[in-house]
């Protein structure tokens, strides 16, 4: 009876064994093969223009990861031209692949006709190399030191992106006027690489302040230094990418990592981050793409994002 017993258990555990991994197996396969690929867009509203000024709508793209072959990527970010933004902001990480380059200049071909700014990310710079992903539990992961046999096309990107009128905001300001509004844009190159060098908003006349403007800061990761010189600087948003939302996240807790010091309830959206007696809207994407390495995403579809900005009451 005892022998029975046994058997009787580890059949039962043998096939709970079995009955998980299958489940795990549908899981992987589910983020792999399917919500890797569900892209949208997330919408949210912000009353930060000055009084009078009409609406304004600037598109978020953040952390593309194109590789060859994504064909359905391509084309949901040709069609992004339909939402008629008045602005693009793109916060790095276009590239995954040294030969991505001709297939994401003709995915964001139709959105350089608009006017846009950008800052890179270090998957811009460099194509990812494999790891443990469990070392993502230890803190921001660490780039290899082999950087020269690694480099990607990104100084040809930044040309065409520059040539379409694209800004190149990476440790530069700069100011343009959209709809007769004046927009003061602060960023940095990538912080996840120890690029960032601040170099504050744009400096004008001494009544410039009086004059109708909005401030921008853009950066690709949303290290907790640069959100703080930021934010003393009292921008009216701040926009960054880099976190992939957690990217493999838990369905009603969320992310489990951030890749960089931010706290993990902000790998995604819209919050509010607080310095010195400022507290600022800061966005940060979900992104849109996966490292090549690493292709799946579970409870974390991709996103691009549609800030409908208003006119604060007078």
């Amino acid at each position: 009876m005892a022998a029975e017993k046994l058997r009787r258990t580890l059949v039962t555990a043998g096939r709970v064994a079995l009955g998980a991994a299958a489940a795990g197996s549908a899981v992987l396969a589910y983020g792999s093969l399917i919500e890797r690929n569900l892209f949208g867009v997330r919408q949210e509203t912000l009353q930060i223009l000055p009084p009078g000024r009409r609406p304004l709508k600037l598109l978020h793209l953040s952390d593309i990861h194109m590789t060859p072959g994504q064909k359905r990527k391509q084309a949901w970010l040709q069609a992004l031209a339909g939402l008629e933004p008045d602005l693009v902001v793109n916060t790095g990480d276009n590239l995954s692949h040294r030969q991505a380059l001709d297939p994401l200049l003709d995915a964001l071909g139709p959105l350089r006709e608009f006017p846009g700014v950008f800052v890179p990310g270090s998957n811009d710079y460099y194509a990812p190399v494999l790891k443990n992903p469990f070392t993502y539990f230890s803190g921001p992961s660490k780039q290899p030191p082999d950087y020269a046999d690694r480099e990607l096309p990104w100084r040809r990107m930044h040309a065409v992106f520059g040539e379409s009128g694209w800004v190149d905001l990476s440790n530069r300001h700069q100011s343009m006027v959209l709809h007769g509004l004046r927009l003061d844009f602060t960023g940095v190159d990538d912080p996840h690489l120890g690029r960032d060098r601040y170099t504050g908003f744009p400096h004008g006349s001494s009544t410039d302040s009086q004059s109708d403007h909005l401030r921008i800061a853009v950066a690709h990761a949303p290290y907790q230094r640069v959100l703080d010189y930021f934010t003393a600087d009292r921008p009216d948003i701040i926009l960054a990418g880099h976190t992939h939302g957690g990217q493999v996240c838990i369905p009603g807790y969320g992310a489990l990592v951030s890749n960089c010091d931010l706290p993990t309830w902000r790998a995604r959206g819209l919050t509010y981050w607080e310095h010195d007696g400022h507290s600022v809207p800061l966005n940060v994407s979900a992104g849109l793409g996966t490292s090549r390495m690493a292709p799946i995403r579970i409870a974390c579809r991709p996103e691009a994002v549609l800030l409908h900005l208003t006119a604060r009451s007078a």
